[in-house]
């Protein structure tokens, strides 16, 4: 289906009685790529975002954008904002628009520059129909406020990916790593540690010590900080997905699985070995 609105592309198709109310801009140490990808990942919003949006409902994404109906924070009955973004890919822009809720008709543009290989420009401009020019500066105040804190959001997730496909890039081909002492080993969890690449975590679960790749295998976010739950469990910051850390599966019915899987072993002097549990997939 797309976009339910007519000429989504175009700036204020509805003829509204519109009014700048801002402009905001900034240089993010990220990809265009990165960036786009950023653009069309509606999943993030209550996680990544969650002092800003405490849940997301999706009718219809596809390569067209999204359309969603978002709750603010805190969550208030009949606090609903449907929201549709479109992306124009020639032009290196998109429009959110507020289709019902707070300040329908509302478009945010967004313009990205290439700048250098991993340097963008973000350029934004913030129209809001029916309000007087007093009130349209005192939104977009507002919304600059949002913005900024939304993009520092933002850009730390991507710089975070992109030093994740880094390493992987760069990894090398380890078959194990020394932990030390087995016998002391579990008084010196939890501890992160590099192999090949990857970020391991090691921790104790139900007496027992397990080794995980500290990566969501959706988008690579790092799981290094964050510590599994009495389940076992251990929740992505970005996106909210959900893995136990015992079998690597997804704990909330989403086709994933965390990989490449390790376990620690003994050695003949008694040391603690990491050592891959499979083949080394990504």
């Amino acid at each position: 289906m797309g976009a339910i609105q007519q000429n989504a592309t175009s700036f204020n198709p509805g003829g509204l009685p519109m009014h700048m109310a801002a402009t905001y801009e900034r240089e993010i140490a990220a990809s265009i790529t990165r960036a786009w990808e950023n653009v069309l990942d509606w999943e993030h919003l209550p996680h990544l975002h969650s002092s800003s949006f405490s849940s997301l409902e999706l009718e219809e994404a596809g390569a067209w954008g999204w359309r969603a109906v978002t709750r603010g924070v805190p969550a208030r009955e009949g606090d609903e904002t449907r929201i549709e973004l479109v992306v124009d890919r020639p032009k290196n822009r998109y429009v959110s628009r507020t289709l019902e809720g707070g300040l329908p008709g509302m478009e945010i543009w967004t313009r990205f520059t290439e700048l250098a290989p991993r340097q963008t420009r973000v350029q934004v401009e913030f129209h809001i129909p029916h309000v007087s020019e007093t009130d349209a500066a005192k939104l977009g105040r507002i919304m600059t406020d949002l913005y900024t804190v939304l993009w520092d959001e933002d850009e730390r997730m991507m710089v975070e990916r992109q030093q994740a496909l880094d390493a992987r890039a760069a990894a090398g081909d380890l078959d194990h790593i020394d932990l030390g002492p087995i016998a002391t080993l579990p008084e010196r969890l939890p501890q992160t540690v590099e192999f090949s690449g990857r970020t391991v975590n090691l921790v104790a679960v139900d007496g027992e010590i397990r080794a995980y790749h500290a990566e969501c295998p959706h988008m690579l976010a790092p799981l290094a900080e964050v510590p599994p739950d009495a389940d076992g469990c251990v929740t992505c910051p970005w996106h909210g997905y959900r893995f136990d850390i015992r079998t690597g599966c997804s704990a909330d019915g989403r086709d994933l699985r965390m990989k490449p899987a390790f376990r620690v072993v003994e050695d003949a002097i008694g040391h603690a070995r990491l050592v891959w549990a499979g083949p080394a997939e990504d």
